[in-house]
């Protein structure tokens, strides 16, 4: 009984959005409860509910109901996410060719960041068993160059329940540490996993930016240390920031450039 009323909830509050969707001047109460043939105490709870997560907004003047800016973010979100695959994908690939290694891009999901695609030259399993991992921020290379875009005392924030667990030989400790590392790549424009998530593998990433010249993703390309002594960071780090940079250049950023 308890899981139906739970599901009627969840069927009404999306009747009150989709009509809300269609509404441009705003309804109120009274005409979402007649139109959607609901009790006004139910419309009202669940309206206060979405006014709490911000998905939809009250005009405190004429009472009227808009969808608010929460709802508007979450479908940008989604919409990004597909966006940015397709813009990415071109340049991935061209990465993974030039170095002969597969190449990652990855989100931030609050303190973790998320891999959502790659491109290697070798067909496998684990192309698709990486998409939707996660992996800390604080001790790869995608994660610090997604944590370039924060200040400080955001990282600060974003990570003070984080246990800098070891993982490999050079596993960053602490948070003041890690600060330095990404003030670091700040002012070099990449980050750089040296032994850090895993033993004799090194990794090389650089920030993917928007429009707003936001950090929303990151590129990189990583390698067995004992398969190619002759790579080196600071070489990689050029072809990386090239592919980045190409890739926020199609996302609409006009900052300063590493494209070709």
């Amino acid at each position: 009984m308890a899981s139906a009323l739970k599901v009627q909830s969840v069927d009404r509050t999306f009747d009150i959005l989709e009509f809300l969707a269609n509404e441009q001047n705003g309804c109120t109460l009274a005409q979402i409860s007649e139109k959607l043939d609901l009790p006004k105490s139910t419309s009202h709870r669940l309206l206060g509910v979405l006014l709490q997560r911000q998905f939809v907004r009250k005009n405190n003047e004429n009472n009227r109901y808009r969808l608010g800016p929460g709802f508007i973010a979450l479908c940008s979100q989604y919409l990004n996410s597909l966006e940015l695959k397709t813009e990415s994908s071109p340049f991935m690939e061209e990465l993974s060719v030039n170095t002969g290694n597969v190449v990652f891009l990855a989100i931030r999901q609050d303190d973790k960041m998320v891999y959502i695609d790659n491109k290697e030259q070798i067909n496998s399993l684990r192309k698709y068993a990486i998409i939707g991992q996660t992996k800390p921020l604080y001790c790869t290379s995608l994660g610090k160059s997604l944590l370039m875009g924060l200040s400080d005392d955001q990282i600060r924030i974003l990570l003070k329940n984080e246990k800098y667990e070891r993982r490999g030989p050079n596993t960053i400790g602490n948070i003041e540490s890690l600060l330095q590392d990404i003030r670091e790549c700040r002012r070099r424009g990449w980050s750089l996993d040296d032994q850090e998530a895993e033993p004799a593998i090194n990794c090389v990433a650089a920030p993917v930016y928007d429009y707003r010249g936001q950090v929303i993703a990151a590129i990189s390309t990583s390698w067995v240390l004992a398969q190619h002594p002759e790579m080196r960071p600071e070489e990689m780090a050029v072809k990386v920031m090239k592919c980045a940079s190409n890739i926020s250049f199609n996302m609409g950023y006009i900052g300063s450039s590493t494209r070709t």
